[in-house]
Order: structure tokens, then sequence, then C-alpha cells
């Protein structure tokens, strides 16, 4: 999977300036799949010339999301894929420098197609992206636009993608594989045999040892940016004591991500310990307090033991979407955490609260508010077959919940899943269910969109 992005700036210089506008266009090799596009409240003013440039005023951001409001979605919508921009070093280190102030490590395999272009289109007397363009016959609409750049970007990619007859060569011939610093057992040919398709990878040392466990949508990619990490001590040493991969593909995304966290549970890899930092560190929790009110608050997902009722990549995202659900159902932001006081919330000094935090609204109506976010995302309470795509042409995988309860998961034949409920449950291989699992679970299904939810009827 590919991700072009083209990003509009403040200024030249990442550590200093911020991103005023973002475009993602996701690309599978052969089309485009899924794209994102805002303008970005740099929460800083944009210089009369930068404005001159792009267009982009501070009238037109002041009432667009900030970076951390879209974070999550970035980090999602580029997970496993290549990071394509025109001059890739820019817009890379434009986009972790904002990650970086969230204090999240963001790193992706990188391909620039000025780099590209050099190598495929010799001769050119300047690679630019509007000279580039217009050589090839390109139209570039919105010129100095996240957006406009971007799809020129995506226009661009898919000619050099079409004139090379080597595409294996664009992921293996990226910067960074170092065979010396690899192990000697492992050969670097044998890594054009793993597949850029979704499913569990393992590595064994030189003793035939699991030694680490993954997942990921594109095995190949995820395996090679292993081999070329050298951002840490411990991942250094991960690289160097991969004496040989195997993988295992599961088509969907959920059963990899459920796969994973049962067999590092099961076989507890010696470099799966410490685990990469996850996006959904924070999460929403509630409970009743001594009155009968329904309070919300948002933590670490590791302070308390229950599920959260969902999970934020950082604190303030977090903040921020119980800000918003407080406006929309007129809560307490006392209640809510979100505004420490021994009396009074601000916003009932502003009529905006109905006085639950002086006990001026009775709980029985104030709850009936509250419970409206718990429901919004209790999403694991019923009975269901949850189906996505399979691991070839006419499969389907299939994850069952039960009573709210994970069973397990399996596959079965397209033709399982019209009414024959029956059939779909003898597919499923029983599975452990815990907390993590549950998580996975709450997670995917608030986030994704790429399944479908079969209910069933059952007695819980």
């Amino acid at each position: 999977m590919y991700a072009i992005i083209d990003v509009e700036t403040t200024g030249g210089s990442p550590v200093n300036e911020k991103i005023t506008e973002i475009a993602i266009f996701l690309h599978d090799g052969e089309k485009l799949v899924d794209e994102f596009t805002t303008l970005i409240n740099p929460e800083k003013k944009i210089p009369y010339y930068i404005t001159t440039l792009t267009g982009i005023s501070n009238y037109m951001v002041a009432d667009s999301p900030k970076f951390y409001e879209v974070a999550r979605h970035i980090v999602e919508l580029t997970k496993d894929a290549i990071f394509i921009a025109h001059n890739v070093s820019f817009d890379y280190q434009f986009i972790r420098n904002e990650f970086k102030r969230l204090g999240y490590e963001y790193n992706r395999e990188k391909l620039c197609t000025v780099q590209l272009s050099r190598k495929l289109i010799p001769g050119l007397k300047s690679y630019s992206l509007g000279n580039i363009c217009k050589h090839l016959n390109i139209r570039i609409q919105n010129r100095h636009r996240a957006n406009g750049d971007a799809l020129a970007t995506v226009k661009l990619f898919e000619y050099l993608l079409q004139i090379s007859k080597y595409q294996d060569q664009f992921i293996t011939n990226l910067p960074g594989l170092n065979k010396k610093d690899l192990h000697p057992n492992l050969k670097p040919e044998s890594l054009n045999t793993i597949p850029m398709e979704t499913g569990t990878y393992y590595f064994f040392n030189d003793r035939q040892e699991l030694i680490y466990i993954g997942k990921s949508k594109n095995i190949r990619l995820r395996v090679l940016s292993h081999l070329r990490n050298y951002s840490s001590k411990k991942s250094i040493e991960l690289m160097n004591s991969v004496a040989e991969i195997d993988y295992e593909l599961t088509g969907s995304e959920l059963v990899a991500l459920l796969k994973e966290s049962h067999e590092i549970k099961q076989n507890r890899p010696i470099y799966n310990r410490a685990q990469r930092r996850a996006i959904s560190n924070y999460g929403l929790f509630s409970y009743y307090d001594n009155e009968g009110y329904l309070r919300f608050s948002v933590q670490k997902n590791n302070i308390r033991s229950e599920i959260p009722l969902r999970s934020f990549s950082n604190l303030r995202s977090g903040k921020s979407y119980l800000n918003h659900k407080a406006d929309q159902y007129e809560l307490c932001q006392k209640l809510c955490g979100l505004y420490p006081s021994t009396g009074a919330c601000f916003n009932y000094e502003i009529a905006q609260c109905k006085g639950a935090c002086i006990g001026k609204e009775l709980p029985e109506k104030y709850n009936e508010r509250a419970l409206k976010v718990v429901h919004e995302n209790d999403v694991i309470q019923d009975n269901f077959f949850l189906i996505e795509k399979g691991r070839v042409d006419g499969e389907m995988a299939v994850v069952q919940v039960q009573c709210g309860k994970y069973i397990g998961y399996g596959y079965a034949d397209n033709s399982c899943i019209d009414g024959h409920t029956e059939l779909l449950t003898d597919c499923i291989q029983p599975f452990d269910d815990n907390r993590d699992v549950q998580q996975i679970l709450r997670t995917y299904i608030q986030t994704k969109k790429n399944f479908q939810l079969l209910p069933y009827s059952n007695l819980c």
C-alpha cells in the first residue's frame, strides 16, 4: 500500500512552523482506495507571503481541526503504507514533528518521487512537481494546495509504476536495508517471497526460537521496516537476531490483530515483552458517584482494570471528544472530569449546565442524557458475527461474539453468509476472551468500516 501525501505549512522549518493543510491518497498499486484532505488550524498566524502562495488564510483555518484532532486518523490511514511525496523529506519531517509535539514517534517507510523520477526519467532540466507534470502532460489543479499537489503526485506515481518493469524494487531497493547488519542466515533475496498482504509474521533466531510476533496489513513492508530500524538499541538487536522469517495470511485485519494478541500471550516471545507504543493510550471510562450521577473520566488505559468505552491516542484528544459530548448532550463539565471544582462548573455559571454539579438537577434526569454517551460507545453487547474478506477469493473471515463475549474466529465460504448462522458457528475456532481482546474488538468496530455485522438470536 502507498500513501501519497502533500502538506501546506506556515513556513519552511519543520521544527518552528506548522501544517495548515494535509492531503493523503491511499493507493494499492493499481487504483486509489481511500483519501483524506483537511485544512488544519496551525495554532499560529499564517504569514502573508504564505497566504499569497497557497491561498490559505488565517480566517480559513480558524474553525478547522487542530493536528491532534486528526492525528489518529493519519496514523490509521498510513499504517503499513509507504509514505510517498514529491521531495518526501519536507512533508515527512513536518508530519513527524507534529506527532513529536504530541509525544508520539511517527515512523514510515519513505519513497521520493523526485528521486524515482530522476532514475526512471533521466535527462530533465528540473524535477520540480510543476516541471515534471508539464513534461508528462499531467494537469495540476489547485497548485500549491495539498489536495491538488497530492493528486498530481498520484498521477506521476502511477506513470512511474507503469513504466517500471520492476515494481518490487520500489520496496526492496529503498535505502536503509544494509546486508551487513542482517543475520548471515537471512538472505535478502528471500524477502521478495514475503507477500504484500494482511496477516501475522514470525521472527526466529538461529536456534529456531520464536523471538517476535507481529501483524500487518502489508506483511512485507512491515518486515522490511524491522530490518531497517535503527531507532533504538532493542530494535537493532532484534534486526541482528532474525535468522528466519515465517508468516501466515489472515485476509482480515481484525483476525490478524486477534491472532497476534493470542499468540503473543501463548508464546511470550522475548522481543514482544516491550510492545511498541500503542496509538490508544488513553480511554474514556464511566462510573456512578455516591449521589447516583453517571460520571466520565479520561485516563490512561493501564491505570484501570476495566475496558474503556472508547480509546484515544492522547489525553488531549480524549478531552476534546468528551467536551464535544458534553456540549451535545448538555452534560456537566464537573461530572465529566473537565472542570475540577468543589462547587458549580463553569457551564452552570453561563446557563449551559442544568445544575447536576450542585445537585440542582436530579440524577435520574441527568443520567438519561449521560447514558447516550455510553450507548454510543457500547458496541460489544449483543450476539453477532463480524464478517470480513478472507485469505482467498470466495472466502470470508468470521469473528463471533456471543452475549458480549468473544468466542473465536474462522473462515467460511461466501455462500454460508446469508441466513446460515449455524454454518458460521461451525467454522469458528474457539479462543480465550480477555480484556485485550475486548479492547481490540471495541476499537476496531468504532474505527473501521469495511466489515459486515450479522446479528443472531441467543438468550444470554
